[in-house]
């Protein structure tokens, strides 16, 4: 048997708010969508992105230099700007500091901080 990993779950105040940012951003299917728990789903079957709902969620910070944001998810674009414009419009916001020219972080709904790159880096 291979161990895989199947879904990453992160914290939040509003699952169903996540899952409708990332399922808009991801171009995913929403598989569930509660109060306490969400979860959307590529077409491809491959790992999931879960949301379950934290009772005081507190935003990670960025820059984080003691840690706690524990994780970033980094995603791979055809069209980093056209990304970002589509991320911000959806709600995202533009992390400050940004680290140079190859990546640009932003924050989802909930504070989560992701990173856009060229496709082609990969």
């Amino acid at each position: 048997m291979t161990t895989q990993l199947k879904m990453t779950t992160l914290d939040c105040s509003d699952p169903r708010a996540e899952a409708a940012f990332w399922s808009a951003l991801l171009g995913w299917q929403v598989a569930v969508a509660e109060d306490e728990y969400a979860m959307v789903v590529p077409a491809d079957g491959g790992a999931m992105l879960g949301f379950g709902r934290v009772e005081d969620h507190q935003r990670p910070g960025w820059p984080n230099e003691r840690g706690t944001k524990q994780f970033h998810l980094d995603l791979a674009c055809d069209d980093v700007a056209a990304s970002e414009e589509q991320a911000l419009a959806l709600g995202a916001t533009l992390a400050e500091p940004q680290p140079g020219d190859t990546w640009r972080v932003l924050l989802d709904p909930a504070g989560h901080p992701f990173c856009l790159t060229d496709a082609s880096r990969w």
